[in-house]
């Protein structure tokens, strides 16, 4: 085990600087977004230190963020980490809660300390899921309506609504359970590589909940990065093999199988690059305890209208 834990929450509520909270942001290749999102976080009343993991292939960002006042680290890996990038941000935090923004993504104000208030209070919570509104106007991001419509039943202990899954740049984890779970999968990447670290929080008996009071505030680029839809489906099928039953992984193979030859968009590489990534997957399999593949499938029905 680790000697470099973080100390224990301390109760705090006045203004002010808040010392229980770390905000890790991956980056690569934008650093105007990137600068635009520390100075966002920069000016927050909790004034939070901030760990940059800088995935880029050019030198350019360090030379941007040198020196700003939010950045309390600057982490380079040799290669790019995808998702993997917040797990090496989490091991270096000193503070017990770390939240995650992207490098065009923050905090709303106010929201990182009621975010550790609750943390503080409910013992059992391993991660929060906020609300996430989208460009200038606002708009709702359509994953908050999915979150609020969870079905997993109300918890008296808990705040929110209890889920199992939530956006990787709009959660507040506790920092020695997002340890414990192993963090973000090495197998995955990045493209929908929440659910299985959703899952394992959950397996390791920790709590997630969807807190509408707290907010983020994404604002993507217009023309974002290609390739996207293919990752979340290949990340799909590893995960059910990973995680899910036999039936459950062979119905999400056989529906990508499908998409590949009716050319949907992504599905062949999506397909090409599971079939590379299988071995690994068996190999690595570890089935929910049962409670948790109870509410895995009971959010499948709501995915699927109550089929199946």
């Amino acid at each position: 085990m680790s000697t470099d834990r973080a100390p224990g929450p301390t109760r705090r509520t006045t203004a002010g600087p808040d010392p229980r909270i770390t905000v890790a942001v991956i980056t690569r290749d934008r650093s105007g977004s990137l600068l635009r999102t520390l100075d966002a976080l920069a000016a927050l009343p909790e004034r939070p230190p901030v760990i940059v993991v800088d995935n880029s292939r050019h030198d350019t960002t360090r030379g941007a963020v040198r020196g700003h006042p939010a950045v309390s680290r600057l982490l380079r890996p040799a290669t790019n980490t995808g998702a993997l990038g917040r797990n090496l941000a989490v091991r270096h935090a000193r503070t017990p809660y770390v939240a995650f923004s992207d490098d065009d993504s923050w905090w709303a104000p106010g929201s990182l300390r009621h975010a550790a208030d609750l943390l503080d209070r409910h013992p059992r919570l391993g991660l929060l899921a906020a609300r996430t509104l989208v460009g200038e106007r606002g708009a709702e991001d359509p994953l908050n309506a999915v979150l609020a419509a969870s079905p997993l039943p109300r918890e008296p202990d808990l705040p929110g609504r209890p889920v199992l899954g939530f956006l990787g740049c709009a959660c507040v984890v506790r920092r020695d359970a997002f340890l414990g779970a192993g963090g973000y999968h090495p197998l995955l990447f990045f493209g929908g590589e929440e659910t299985l670290l959703a899952y394992d929080l959950a397996a390791g008996g920790w709590a997630l909940a969807y807190e509408p009071s707290l907010c983020v505030l994404h604002h993507p680029e217009t023309e974002g990065r290609t390739g996207r839809s293919s990752l979340v489906r290949r990340n799909h099928v590893l995960t059910t093999c990973l995680r899910r039953p036999w039936p459950v992984a062979l119905r999400a193979g056989a529906d990508l199988a499908l998409a590949a030859v009716a050319a949907r968009p992504g599905a062949r590489r999506a397909l090409r690059e599971t079939l590379v990534r299988l071995p690994a997957a068996v190999a690595r399999r570890r089935p929910l305890p049962p409670e948790v593949e109870r509410a895995a499938r009971l959010l499948d029905r709501q995915t699927t209208g109550g089929a199946r």
